[in-house]
């Protein structure tokens, strides 16, 4: 399995596609640009199987339902955030946006830290709220990485001023399932760079103290 990031949006944010050898693919928050990203995956010749969300904030939503409309997948969300989707107000798109993001796909809603397999990706949910109530990071031992969404950056971690948020919450998730996986573990942040377990917990100035 490989994974590749492209930022899109204004807000550069991160969709990140994990492929298989044999052609299959998933998505991590399509936020934007639909229409490129579906390009792009038609030029690598790889057959898309499901959407995962790590949360529904709008600029990690948008481009949904361009590739639903595309490929007919599944959308996969934490089921704090279903209405999220197609609501606004909820997802910041009210707000943030010149237009409001609204996904027509009735989602598959996640629950609990359990076992995900699609097709042959099998993901480690792991619950980390804070960001926002239903953050998802996705743990895959496979290519020792975990889709983290906007709770853990390269040098940073995720605002919690906005509705939902919870800085408690977040350092708690951090701390109690982030950092517990192995250190050499790269870290797929919603925004930014990649990085790794290890050189959060050595440098991440905010992680210290807590």
């Amino acid at each position: 399995m490989k994974w590749e990031r492209i930022p899109l949006g204004p807000l550069q944010t991160n969709a990140y596609i994990l492929t298989h050898r044999d052609g299959t693919c998933v998505i991590f928050d399509p936020g934007s640009e639909g229409q490129k990203l579906i390009n792009y995956i038609e030029a690598k010749g790889w057959k898309p199987l499901a959407v995962l969300l790590t949360h529904a904030h709008f600029d990690h939503i948008g481009a949904i339902n361009d590739v639903v409309a595309k490929w007919s997948i599944p959308v996969y969300v934490h089921e704090k955030e279903k209405e999220w989707l197609s609501n606004p107000e909820l997802n910041g798109s009210a707000y943030f946006m010149g237009e409001q993001v609204k996904v027509a796909a009735e989602p598959h809603c996640l629950r609990g830290e359990t076992a995900l397999t699609i097709g042959e990706f099998t993901f480690e949910l792991l619950q980390t709220p804070g960001h926002s109530p239903g953050s998802i990071s996705y743990y895959c031992p496979e290519v020792a990485a975990v889709f983290s969404g906007d709770v853990l950056f390269a040098g940073s971690i995720g605002r919690t001023d906005l509705p939902g948020g919870n800085y408690k919450e977040l350092m708690q998730s951090i701390h109690e399932r982030l950092l517990v996986l192995p250190e050499e573990t790269v870290v797929l942040p919603g925004h930014g760079p990649e990085t790794t377990i290890g050189a959060e917990m050595d440098t991440n100035p905010f992680l210290h103290g807590f």
